[in-house]
């Protein structure tokens, strides 16, 4: 008689002890992060961006892959937009930080007058560093911090001691403006950078309807393929827009407004942010397609977005964006266009909202694990980690 109840008994106990298990395991699952942002706790402001001749507005985040020249490998690197008078397009500097001794020097000054670069220089966040040592940064010029006198710009190529050696310009460069995705094979690379100038007017030009600087469908995607030779500065080869007809008008307090980040997919799918639509899209093909994808796939809208702006690609397939009109970072799934989660890394209480207009350039730290950013308010580089 005990037998037969003691079975049952030790096979309910089982199943309970089982089920509490699964229980544990799924509450456990449920306090796992679902991204990236719900593990960053900390964030550290490491060093200012104001250079010795009074340049500030830190835009372009870019970590170097590569020791060479005065650059060693994880040094970070920040252009400057304005300059000592706070013109915008106007900044010509950058600056290199250094985490493992936490010291920063100016690793480039170029003139702000430059031949080679219509209208001259005002260094924007389009910006990289080759595993071959190059550096090519993006110039947004202007002479009164406005549109209304803004050149075409183009594209710089410095060496890793910061000297310029070549610029590229020409009908499809037209005001280098968002970050750049990149494919570095060493001997040759592709480079994606939006283009925010084409018949961009000064901000003056006003739409009645909206009371706002007049919006146009003009500002492009284009792809970029380099060849490096041995030794050499980098070539390049050919010229693809892949993408077309992104909204982009002037702005007096942000100098333009147009496609920023940009973010390459392992499938090839190039993420496009578009601020004055509030939308993130996708252009399929990037790295091989011979023609443009307009605007490209609608993959989210709204909801946490606030005029989104720089974005990179995270170690487990995520996308981490910042706003512009606020102070926050909001981390997208690409597979499913769902936004997962926000993180408010910039609540500076003087603007309106907090942290609107603060936050540019973003780069993810060497070990995936945080992501390096700036803010404007402050003119200081950040990391955000756990």
């Amino acid at each position: 008689m005990k037998q037969s109840i003691s079975a049952p008994t030790h096979g309910l106990r089982g199943w309970l002890v089982a089920a509490g298990v699964m229980l544990a395991l799924a509450a456990h699952a449920s306090d796992e992060p679902r991204g990236m942002l719900e593990s960053i706790h900390r964030h550290v402001t490491l060093t200012s961006s104001v250079t010795d001749n009074g340049d500030l507005n830190p835009y372009a985040v870019v970590v170097a892959p590569v020791s060479a020249g005065t650059i060693q490998k994880d040094d970070v690197l920040v252009d400057n937009f304005n300059n000592l008078s706070n013109l915008q397009g106007t900044g010509t500097t950058i600056i290199d930080y250094r985490p493992s001794t936490k010291q920063t020097t100016l690793f480039a000054k170029l003139p702000q007058h430059l031949p080679e670069c219509p209208g001259g220089v005002g260094l924007t966040t389009a910006m990289t560093m080759l595993k071959t040592g190059w550096i090519i940064v993006g110039s947004t010029p202007s002479t009164d911090g406005t549109t209304a006198t803004k050149g075409d710009g183009c594209l710089i190529v410095l060496d890793p001691n910061g000297k310029m050696v070549a610029a590229w310009s020409g009908p499809t460069i037209n005001d280098p403006w968002g970050d750049m995705a990149v494919v570095d094979n060493g001997s040759t690379a592709t480079l994606f950078i939006s283009m925010a100038g084409f018949g961009l007017p000064s901000p003056d030009v006003i739409d009645k309807a909206t009371g706002f600087p007049v919006v146009i469908h003009k500002a492009t995607v284009l792809r970029l393929n380099l060849k490096i030779p041995d030794g050499k500065p980098p070539v390049l080869v050919d010229q693809t827009v892949i993408g077309d007809g992104f909204a982009q008008r002037a702005d007096r307090d942000n100098f333009l407004l147009g496609p920023t980040g940009l973010a390459l997919g392992p499938d090839n799918t190039l993420y496009v942010t578009d601020g004055l639509e509030n939308v993130i899209t996708s252009i399929p093909d990037a790295l091989s397609r011979t023609d443009s994808a307009g605007t490209g796939r609608q993959l989210t809208k709204d909801g946490l977005l606030s005029w989104p702006l720089a974005m990179v690609y995270t170690p487990v397939g995520h996308l981490l964006v910042c706003n512009g009109k606020d102070g926050q970072v909001v981390e997208i799934d690409p597979v499913s266009g769902k936004q997962i989660y926000s993180q408010w890394i910039d609540s500076d209480q003087a603007q309106s909202p907090p942290g609107n207009g603060d936050l540019f350039g973003i780069a993810l730290t060497p070990d995936g694990q945080g992501f390096y950013y700036v803010e404007d308010d402050m003119n200081t580089l950040v990391r955000g980690g756990k």
